[in-house]
């Protein structure tokens, strides 16, 4: 135990490991794209960088129409007024927070649902049970690019005539039943921030197959603005800038290069972890695509250590780990006041909140993290 920082030893890294360090590309692809959108002096309202990144991310995805988005919040938002939710929407309450928000933001009811203690996805049994005549929509959540149950999702929206839209913020390059995420439900909302898998310093983006929605979707991120002077839709500022959209083409040509060292580093934290009873590491369906962005243990109640004890020691040893959605967003204000009673439907929420620890991982993950924290879980648990 003396050799851990938290007790007073050195840390193992003076410059912090953070779970989210930005994947970057190629720069000199990146620095020429910049110089070309300078020298066009083009710089926002719907560039030529913009629709470049939209068709290339429709082709990837498998989907009729990307449309670009300044960040994933707004994306959320845009959606959600675009597809006409209203009243009660039902969506887990283990998600980040803005999944949430977003209904809020406009005045809607979010009604959380709980989720499957093995997957962390939501429960399509549980979204069952919380619909009621106010109900309108169903937000599914991707979660660790793991996809959600998208087929029990599907056939409750058509049986109870509810609009079902994905958070896929998660699951850029993940599949279910081999197809792509981003084709699911009547739309899909991703998020490019710096810390993704694939990012756009900042951005987001909506896919859909749905022609008129896309449509309505292009109007209200430009202001509701049809034409140079005629605007025919109630909107917002939502564009992405082109300097975003460069780095996303970037990123883009290097996606492969990323997935192998997330899959690697999974690799390595898998076969460290063997034999440390009490720490399970979640594993991803060989059968389909992931990105690997995630690396995510449970720690078991029989661990000599609790979760918040092993966050603290891998803290002081400049190991930024993350206890991702604790306290969940019903816990969480305004939600917590709104919907004080809403944990009661939620004990696999509870519960996986308050196991789950996510770890560092990507492109530039210093070689000795994955022993330090493997050694930091070993004198934890008394081996």
């Amino acid at each position: 135990m003396e050799d851990l920082a938290i007790a007073g030893a050195p840390p193992a890294f003076v410059d912090p490991v953070h779970v989210g360090r930005p994947n970057i590309g190629d720069r000199a692809a990146f620095l020429s794209r910049v110089n070309d959108l300078l020298d066009r002096r083009w710089l926002t309202n719907n560039g030529p960088l913009v629709h470049e990144l939209e068709q290339k991310l429709a082709r990837y995805l498998g989907v009729r129409h990307v449309v670009a988005m300044c960040n994933g919040t707004i994306a959320l938002e845009i959606a959600i007024r675009a597809l006409g939710l209203k009243g009660e929407v039902i969506l887990p309450s283990y998600t980040f927070i803005a999944t949430a928000q977003a209904l809020q933001w406009q005045e809607i009811t979010p009604v959380f649902a709980d989720i499957d203690p093995v997957t962390h996805n939501i429960d399509p049994a549980a979204v069952e049970k919380m619909i009621t005549p106010r109900t309108t929509g169903i937000i599914g959540v991707h979660l660790w690019g793991r996809a959600a149950p998208v087929d029990e999702l599907a056939e409750i929206a058509r049986r109870r005539h509810l609009s079902l839209m994905f958070d896929s913020a998660h699951a850029f390059g993940a599949t279910y039943r081999g197809r792509r995420v981003g084709a699911f439900g009547r739309a899909e909302v991703f998020s490019f921030h710096a810390t993704k898998f694939f990012n756009c310093f900042e951005g987001g983006a909506v896919t859909t197959n749905e022609d008129d929605l896309a449509t309505t979707m292009r109007y209200m991120r430009n202001f509701g603005f049809e034409t140079y002077d005629k605007a025919v839709h109630v909107g917002t500022n939502g564009k992405m800038p082109e300097i975003c959209a460069a780095m996303g083409l970037t990123n883009l040509e290097s996606l492969e290069a990323v997935v192998d060292a997330n899959r690697a580093n999974h690799r390595l934290y898998a076969e460290a972890f063997a034999g440390i009873d009490g720490i399970h590491l979640l594993d991803y369906d060989p059968t389909e695509s992931s990105n690997w962005q995630y690396v995510v243990i449970e720690v078991d109640r029989t661990f000599r250590a609790s979760r918040d004890e092993i966050v603290a020691a891998l803290h002081a040893e400049g190991i930024l780990a993350r206890k991702y959605f604790w306290p969940g967003c019903h816990n969480m204000q305004p939600f917590r006041e709104l919907y004080p009673h809403a944990g009661l439907l939620l004990p696999n929420t509870m519960v996986v909140a308050d196991r789950v620890i996510v770890l560092p991982t990507g492109t530039t993950l210093p070689n000795e993290t994955v022993g330090v924290i493997a050694d930091v879980l070993r004198v934890l648990s008394g081996a």
